[in-house]
């Protein structure tokens, strides 16, 4: 039994969890010097201490211990039974390609939307470091990986990372992405170094996407620290995140995600990005849903003030409100209100993910959102756990819909 049934459902945020050598395997040979191993336990990396060889034979021996309890008879024998309940790299499918398939049948999801686990900041400080190179050479690792572990089932979609700092390299990137395969494009959700999103030599990514059929999306992560680190020196304990340690999100981080992806895509539509594409599609992925209904309201109030002085405004054909439901979709996170939300800024935004196989994603994500939506109608779930994403992903879920 399937841990979603009698519905089409869509996952619009899962990921994979990157083994200790994942990028540097797929980069290109003179950039693998340069590009160091992850380290962790936990989802995140770990200071170096010690001997980093050593360090890296005892992850990759435990990977291969690893990989071999995935395979035996014990693990497959409750995969059903604990399909929510295994976690980052003990679930099903999170590090071994060939069994995602199988998680997703156990899951009853129709598609993931896949992201990476480990490299979002990694992959923005690169292109915010001044070394092009590394930044683009990077991108272009990541993605080689999202598509070879996603090629192992056609329901997984993968997201392509293209780095935005070089208004001349930005299109080009975006052009090998697509012809990569990529289901998405994803760029950082805060400002490029040095220029807006908004720059009108970016045009040609916006263009691209747009005519390929797929969305370009922001994810969490994307960004440089969320907050001034001084709100955490307080005088008292740190206190733990959901993996137990102290380096991942909290609440006074929490309260932080929306600022970036809400700033950004505010100076996109006031500059006329979704004006001139109007069939681009925006997903902004885990970084919740609750602020939408303030946040098209203050654009709202901004025009207003704004509009009688300056031509970019006055140039647009609709209010901003309107290009948000026409082109951007976002994912709620489980402990927000969607019925709210829904309410408050309409059917066409909210999608559901699951955020698996990450903790954060919780054990009953289905259940926190069916409790939120309440009463509301078939058509509104519909679009909630189907027909949003399909909206979002164009032609990369063509096939999904049939």
């Amino acid at each position: 039994m399937a841990y979603s049934e009698g519905r089409t459902v869509h996952d619009a945020d899962a990921h994979i969890m990157e083994t200790p050598t994942w990028l540097l395997d797929h980069a290109d040979p003179g950039l693998r010097d340069r590009i160091a191993p992850l380290r962790y336990p936990g989802g995140n990396e770990l200071r170096q201490t010690g001997d980093p060889g050593e360090q890296l034979r005892d992850l990759e021996a435990a990977f291969d211990r690893l990989r071999v309890r995935h395979a035996s008879p014990d693990y497959r024998a409750a995969e059903a039974e604990e399909i929510m309940a295994r976690k980052n790299f003990a679930a099903t499918g999170s590090f071994v390609p060939e069994d995602r398939g199988r998680a997703l049948d156990l899951l009853g999801f129709s598609s993931q939307l896949v992201f990476n686990t480990f490299h979002n900041r990694r992959l923005r400080d690169w292109e915010h470091s001044g070394d092009l190179d590394l930044a683009f050479g990077a991108a272009r690792a990541h993605n080689r990986g999202m598509v070879e572990f996603c090629s192992a089932d056609p329901r997984l979609l993968p997201t392509c990372y293209v780095p935005l700092a070089d208004l001349d390299r930005a299109p080009e990137a975006a052009a090998e992405a697509i012809a990569m395969g990529a289901a998405a494009l994803l760029v950082a959700s805060g400002c490029p170094p040095d220029h807006s999103p908004s720059h009108v030599r970016l045009d040609p990514v916006w263009a691209q996407a747009q005519e390929a059929g797929i969305p370009v999306v922001f994810h969490v992560g994307g960004t440089g620290d969320l907050l001034d680190a001084g709100y955490f020196r307080n005088g008292l304990p740190v206190p733990p995140d959901f993996h137990g340690g102290e380096e991942n999100f909290r609440s006074v981080d929490y309260m932080g995600i929306p600022g970036p992806p809400a700033q950004t895509l505010a100076t996109m539509i006031f500059d006329g990005v979704l004006e001139r594409f109007p069939g681009l599609r925006i997903g902004v992925i885990e970084q919740g849903a609750i602020w939408v209904p303030s946040w098209t309201r203050q654009m709202e109030a901004a025009f207003e003030a704004f509009a009688r002085h300056e031509e970019r405004l006055r140039a647009l054909s609709m209010r901003p409100t309107e290009y948000v439901r026409r082109q951007v979709r976002a994912t709620p996170y489980p402990t927000e209100d969607v019925g709210w939300i829904v309410a408050q800024s309409g059917p066409e935004i909210c999608m559901f993910s699951s955020d698996y196989p990450h903790v954060e994603g919780g054990r009953r994500p289905i259940e926190r959102f069916e409790a939120s939506l309440g009463d509301a109608g078939d058509d509104v779930r519909r679009r909630f756990y189907c027909d949003n994403f399909l909206d979002l992903m164009g032609t990369a879920a063509a096939s999904l819909a049939a």
